[in-house]
């Protein structure tokens, strides 16, 4: 019984921290009711939220993956999801992946979120590329069961789950289009990850690293001019170095596409209207083969 208590008060505490973790996106300015969205499975029992009735659709949809907190957060917090509206209407799909640490995938033996994520470096856990892992299962399956056309699929995250996304993304050839509001780009930058030992631990996953594998695809990026929870220099550093990975001897005038968008804004919060402008950017990326 007190092994119990003392699960359920960890639990209780990991929720608590998720709330206060991502009050910098939230204000009660502006509140909203919570988001309502399916919880389905994959076969290996990845849970997943999709946003948009799959059975209201005429054949397979463009599809965007979003990345930032566990399910409950998620639902609670709609701020992470207002994309998913904006292209909801458009015949869009949206899903929602849980991040290493968070929601099902954090442990009662380890610390929660962001410093879950220093935890499973430090002991050498392929955190990353587990996530990856289920993110394409959970991709297969939509694409299985003909929800998703595996010809338009995007991915975006917010702070931690841009980095997230920029990882997927390269990791899976199938993302066409990737995107990050406020990103983490480098581990070492956030408080989390400042004095891990060695430092390589962090550094081999910095999101620049895995630049060259995401030329020839569509990213984005939105970030506050004094983001200093994430760094706005790192995040700049990072587009510049998937253009530098682009760019063409051959070709100097070929249009490369990334694109950065920074912006005024509060400290580590998402620049003004910055889903509007993910969403219009998504569904130029993503328009039809004429």
């Amino acid at each position: 019984m007190l092994c119990d208590r003392v699960n359920a008060s960890k639990m209780i505490s990991k929720a608590l921290l998720a709330v206060l973790v991502s009050a910098a996106f939230v204000t009660a300015a502006h509140a909203e009711p919570p988001r309502e969205f399916q919880v389905r499975r994959t076969a290996k029992n990845v849970p997943y939220g999709v946003i948009g009735d799959p059975a209201k659709l005429k054949g397979p949809a463009p599809t965007l993956l979003i990345f930032a907190h566990g399910l409950d957060v998620m639902r609670q917090q709609p701020v992470y999801t207002e994309v998913a509206t904006l292209l909801e209407s458009k015949g869009w799909i949206s899903i929602i992946v849980e991040p290493p640490c968070h929601g099902e995938d954090a442990r009662a033996d380890e610390p929660a979120q962001l410093a879950g994520w220093r935890h499973r470096a430090e002991q050498n856990e392929p955190f990353i590329a587990a996530f990856c892992a289920k993110a394409s299962e959970v991709l297969d399956t939509l694409v299985d069961e003909k929800i998703t056309d595996p010809d338009r699929v995007a991915v975006c995250g917010t702070s931690r789950g841009g980095f997230l996304a920029y990882h997927f993304a390269a990791s899976d050839p199938r993302i066409k289009a990737t995107a990050g509001i406020s990103p983490v780009t480098r581990l070492r930058a956030l408080r989390e990850f400042t004095t891990i030992e060695p430092a390589d631990k962090a550094d081999q996953l910095d999101v620049a690293k895995v630049a060259s594998k995401l030329v020839g695809r569509g990213v984005w990026l939105s970030i506050g001019n004094h983001d200093l929870r994430v760094s706005t220099d790192d995040a700049i550093a990072f587009t510049r170095a998937v253009v530098e990975a682009s760019a063409r001897v051959d070709q100097p005038d070929a249009v490369i596409p990334v694109e950065l968008i920074v912006a005024a804004a509060p400290g580590h919060s998402k620049i003004d209207q910055a889903h509007q402008r993910l969403a219009d950017w998504l569904v130029a990326q993503l328009a039809p083969a004429k």
